[in-house]
């Protein structure tokens, strides 16, 4: 579904003769396949959306390649953007409008027809839980309700490939846990869904794979297990000793001798 070889992106940042060239993504090589929940684990700034933002066709690369969905990324981008879904990390939905108006919106911006575009919302609003507020205006919801329908919007014209930019960044446990569950649901339906995180417990309990970025640079990448296997290994070394209670109180009579 997927497959980059040496994806880069610098950006200009500074004023005037100040600035200076920021590398954002340094050479990515990526393999996605069909069907797969792949995650993007990195810290904030490591290169994860910007990744993202060019394998949805927002951002045109420096240099590489990548195929996505069987189209060239460079080639023919307007193929690509038909087969993908983008969920950006801020959303994208309006206050004082209602779910099920974004949602037949959404539809009709990909062709698709009136009637069908408002047969799409209300099946969107059933999978995604939230018919009980869909006719609400979005700036009622909580957080985790409007997470929920920023993920209906992507998935509204049947993408092959889902893109989830941070998708419970902020969100509390109840609402990040039903965000992952719409997530579970897509995937097993059948849908390719590649998301960036910074969460560790996320990657590990969405992913089939996973690939560590940092300094826009992939440093590790496999699944999940093989991954922390891996990571214990490095961390064969460390020996964590309980101390004695001689050595408690004699380190305490030592800072405190009265």
């Amino acid at each position: 579904m997927i497959k980059t070889t040496g994806l880069r992106k610098s950006f200009q940042a500074g004023r005037r003769r100040k600035t200076t060239t920021v590398r954002a993504v340094r050479g990515v090589d990526l393999t996605v396949a069909e069907g797969e929940m792949f995650g993007f684990l990195g810290p904030n700034g490591a290169g994860k959306t910007t990744t993202l933002r060019m394998l949805a066709t927002l951002l045109v690369p420096d240099g590489g390649q990548a195929i996505v969905a069987g189209f060239d990324l460079r080639a023919a981008p307007g193929e690509v953007r038909r087969r993908v879904g983008y969920v950006a990390q801020g959303g994208g939905t309006w206050d004082d409008v209602t779910a099920r108006e974004e949602l037949v919106l959404q539809a009709r911006m990909y062709g698709i027809a009136k009637t069908d575009a408002a047969r799409r919302a209300a099946q969107a609003l059933d999978a995604f839980r939230i018919n009980e507020f869909g006719d609400r205006k979005c700036k009622t919801y909580s957080g985790g309700q409007r997470r929920r329908l920023d993920i209906a919007l992507g998935v509204i014209h049947a993408p092959q490939l889902l893109f989830l930019d941070e998708p419970t960044a902020g969100l509390d446990p109840q609402s990040r846990a039903q965000v992952w569950d719409e997530i579970r649901r897509l995937r097993a339906a059948g849908m390719t869904v590649f998301i960036t995180t910074h969460y560790l417990e996320e990657a590990d309990a969405l992913c089939d794979r996973i690939a560590i970025i940092d300094h826009g640079e992939i440093v590790a990448e496999g699944t999940p297990d093989a991954l922390k296997q891996e990571l214990a290994v490095e961390l064969g070394g460390i020996e964590l000793h309980r101390p004695s209670l001689d050595d408690v109180f004699l380190s305490k009579t030592a800072r405190d001798p009265a």
